[in-house]
């Protein structure tokens, strides 16, 4: 299927490690131009070096989506130098697994006003697009209680109504709001590594209740948020597609 993305204009969040770099480099495949950020510059730089010789723009940039000023000039800068925008990605989160309030406040900066500060800053351009998109990264922990109380899945929870909300405001300005919430994914120096080699019951029991006998890649979920942002998804908004490998113990409606 083309999904008739070359030569569109992408910005990614977060988009050096794990789900946020498989982002990139699908849309790179796909033949977008793409600005991505972090705040590791090395890894930023090692991004950029790795992805370049395409033929299309890929930009790198230092800035942390907690810091308004940083992160509006750095999308600013990088619409301007790509010649707008048509799809945004918000991928940056605390993953804060705490209940406490710091956790609580690191997830509302990070995951609910990093994503907000990322969206409205790039309102601009997007409504300049004829085929704008958004894809926001929330979570299963936002659908699924799995345990204790946790700040994490309080704000992808938030961050899921919030995409649903822009869906019905902004489709009248042709611009279309979706969620993906991944389940256990695992990839080198992610979460579930780390488990893995820390807490090896604990990893043996996600991939037991899992129902395909496995946990998810980040390319998995990058297929699932590149296609939600693409042209051939042009009627779709609002949506919450769940990758997860039937490991959520409810019927989505």
């Amino acid at each position: 299927m083309d999904l008739g993305l070359k030569g569109k204009r992408a910005i990614v969040t977060g988009g050096t490690r794990g789900i946020g770099r498989r982002i990139v480099d699908l849309l790179v495949a796909e033949g977008c131009h793409v600005g991505f950020c972090a705040r590791d510059a090395a890894e930023v730089e090692r991004a950029v070096g790795a992805l370049g010789g395409g033929g299309q723009q890929i930009i790198g940039g230092t800035a942390d989506v907690a810091s308004d000023t940083q992160l509006s000039q750095w999308i600013a800068n990088t619409a301007d130098t790509l010649g707008g925008l048509d799809i945004v990605i918000p991928n940056a989160s605390a993953l804060g697994g705490g209940a406490d309030e710091a956790a609580w406040r690191k997830g509302l900066e990070v995951d609910i006003l990093g994503t907000v500060r990322t969206v409205e800053s790039a309102m601009p351009y997007l409504e300049k697009s004829d085929a704008a998109a958004i894809v926001a990264i929330s979570s299963t922990a936002a659908v699924n209680t799995s345990g204790g109380v946790r700040a994490y899945s309080g704000v992808k929870a938030a961050l899921i109504s919030y995409m649903s909300g822009l869906s019905t405001n902004l489709g009248v300005k042709g611009i279309r709001a979706n969620t993906v919430s991944p389940g256990a994914i695992y990839f080198e120096g992610g979460i579930w590594d780390v488990r893995k080699r820390e807490a090896p019951d604990a990893y043996a029991a996600a991939v037991a209740r899992s129902p395909m006998g496995r946990l998810g890649t980040p390319e998995e979920v990058a297929n699932a948020v590149v296609f939600l942002a693409s042209p051939a998804a042009s009627y779709i908004s609002g949506t919450n597609l769940v990758v997860d490998g039937a490991q959520t113990t409810r019927i989505q409606f």
